[in-house]
This record gives structure tokens, sequence and C-alpha cells, in this order.
């Protein structure tokens, strides 16, 4: 088997990133993501995106600072599908914690779907546990273009943040 190594640098997404980002999510998606860079501007959060030596994203992330008073809260993450498994997640986390310890902050948060196992173990691997389930709602756009409202319940996670970890 042969081995490929990806060339990985982490910065700030901007605007001219959301074409190649379809990865991420649907048309509806990305417009909620645009309102996100809006909010980067004013410092209220920091969008991630994890590029290959091209600069074209091949994952994106954010880091939100006002739900958890004292805390970044890890949200919107997603990695290419094609690219899954091969530590890009890791990377952007990693990342995204250094963005939470750079504001002064000492925790971080993160919500995963019950349905989602392979994320959890994910978070769980990097030091994040479990303190609460919560149900989350958010509009969603299906193939056909409509706009349904989905609900799922999601285990609440944190993980303690120090220079070192």
């Amino acid at each position: 088997m042969t081995a490929v190594v990806l060339d990985l640098t982490v910065r700030d997404l901007a605007d001219a990133d959301l074409a190649a980002c379809g990865f991420a999510g649907s048309e509806l998606h990305l417009t909620q993501v645009a309102k996100e860079l809006d909010r980067a501007r004013g410092g209220e959060v920091d969008y991630l995106a994890v590029c290959t030596k091209t600069d074209l994203p091949v994952a994106i992330g954010g880091v939100d600072y006002l739900p958890h008073p004292g805390a970044g809260s890890l949200w919107q993450l997603s990695v290419h599908p094609a690219l899954q498994s091969c530590g890009i997640g890791t990377v952007l986390i990693r990342a995204a914690e250094q963005r939470i310890l750079a504001r002064g902050l000492d925790r971080a948060e993160v919500g995963v779907e019950l349905s989602n196992p392979r994320a959890r173990a994910l978070y769980e691997r990097l030091g994040y546990v479990a303190y609460d389930e919560v149900v989350e709602s958010w509009d969603q756009q299906n193939p056909d273009g409509s706009i349904t409202r989905y609900e799922t319940t999601c285990a609440q996670m944190r993980k303690e943040l120090s220079e070192g970890n």
C-alpha cells in the first residue's frame, strides 16, 4: 500500500472559498456559512479552512464564542467525504482549539448528533467528554430544494484546554 501525504495549511475561511466548499453542505448551508463569515469579521467567531497545497479547502469549521461563556464552541465542522479518516478533522479541531486558547479561554465545547458515532469517537480520542444530551434543530435543504426543519438529539461534549494538549 502506498501512503499519500497531504501538505495542509490552516487559515481563515474567505468568501471566495465558498464556491469550493460544496462538500460541506447544501446551498442553504453555504448561505449560512457566508453569514458566519460576517460574524467572523466582527470577531464573534473564527471560521477556519484546512487547505491543500493548491489552497483549496478540504475541511471547514467554526468556533463560536457566544453560546458558552468562557468557552469556544466548535460547530459546522466538515471534511471532504473523499478525505475523511485521514486525520484532517484532527488538524481542524486542533487549530480551532489553538484559536480558543489564543482568546484566553481554556475550554472547548462541541455538540455531536447521537446518530454520528464516527464523529463522537473522534472527539473522544481528542479528549472530549460527554456531559449532557440536548435536542437541537435547524433548517435543512432537501434534494428537491424545499426547506424543512431537522431535529436531532446531540451529545454535548467538552474539553479542558491547555497549551500542552
